[in-house]
């Protein structure tokens, strides 16, 4: 079977399951298609590809709130800024509540992704602009970081790269790439610069939206409480990276059976309000907050950051996907 008609094949059993439009489902089994040699490998069935697209599709949609129309709009920008800006993407992932876990009703999709350009672009006298940002319509919220601007933030060193690698929502993954930035982030960013991260986030959140208010924005008090658990995880499994999934998080870190009560029932409120909705404070996560910012804050003054030159290894990440 030719490349061509096993994506047609593909896209056709798709728009059987999910009445996509052709067009669509055509995108994501082409997508499909590019993780296969078709001349040296043999790829699966077009059934049991299609049931893979339409699983993952499923995932997406239990994770996000998300609706069919916002996945759809999302991987045609994606297509369509790869094709405009001449651009290969590493990854593209859901950075913002909808990864999170506790998306409102009118949350944003904030969709962010890795890319290469070709090898000429960067051999310029002049530098060529190392972002892209489409333009915020509606709730979408969509742009990118070229991989020599994403990987020396990185040797900063910059945790959000981490995060972004580590998300549960991916819109593309180049399995390749990602497993050696990841590897490379994990060197540079876990342990204490990752916990430096999140006390910065989470203590810019409780001082500006929190700390004086006795009524808070429901977003910007999870804000708060989540670096506060990844801040927890990092007390507990100091190897391991803090999932960025906030039900993740919380069943792994021992709260009180009271507290997961009052986080359950602010996630709850949070789902059904939109983005501006308020709630009293609560006094057991305000206490739960600043315990763990306190820890955080002498836990780093305690520690001293290890950082490796690993220049040359971000170099040879950069040199082997530039074409």
């Amino acid at each position: 079977m030719t490349v061509e008609k096993w994506i047609d094949a593909v896209a056709k059993e798709i728009v059987a399951a999910l009445d996509w439009e052709y067009q669509y489902a055509w995108n994501e089994a082409s997508n499909e298609a590019e993780e296969w040699d078709f001349n040296t490998e043999t790829p699966p069935q077009p059934t049991d590809a299609a049931n893979f697209i339409i699983e993952q599709f499923k995932k997406w949609q239990a994770s996000t709130s998300g609706s069919k129309e916002a996945h759809q709009e999302i991987k045609i920008n994606l297509i369509n800024i790869q094709i405009r800006e001449n651009i290969k993407t590493l990854f593209a992932v859901e950075s913002g509540s909808r990864a999170w876990g506790f998306p409102s009703p009118d949350s944003d999709y904030d969709v962010r992704f890795v890319y290469v350009r070709p090898r000429d672009w960067y051999l310029s006298i002049e530098p060529g602009r190392d972002v892209i940002e489409l333009p915020l319509e509606g709730d979408m919220d969509i742009n990118g970081w070229d991989l020599k601007k994403a990987l020396g933030l990185l040797l900063k060193p910059n945790p959000v790269l981490l995060e972004w690698l580590t998300s549960p929502v991916k819109y593309i993954w180049n399995e390749g790439a990602c497993s050696e930035l990841l590897a490379l982030a994990k060197k540079v960013t876990h342990g204490h610069a990752c916990l430096h991260h999140y006390l910065s986030l989470g203590s810019r959140q409780w001082t500006t939206y929190v700390d004086d208010k006795d009524q808070v924005n429901l977003k910007k008090y999870l804000y708060a409480v989540r670096p506060a658990m990844a801040i927890r995880w990092l007390r507990m499994y100091p190897e391991l990276i803090p999932p960025m999934n906030f039900y993740d998080l919380k069943q792994a870190i021992n709260l009180t059976p009271e507290l997961e009560e009052l986080l359950d029932n602010l996630l709850e409120q949070k789902s059904l309000s939109k983005e501006l909705g308020e709630a009293p404070r609560i006094k057991p996560i305000d206490e739960f907050i600043t315990s763990e910012f306190n820890w955080a804050e002498t836990a780093i003054k305690k520690s001293r950051p290890v950082r490796p030159d690993l220049s040359e290894e971000a170099n040879d990440i950069f040199r082997k996907w530039v074409e």
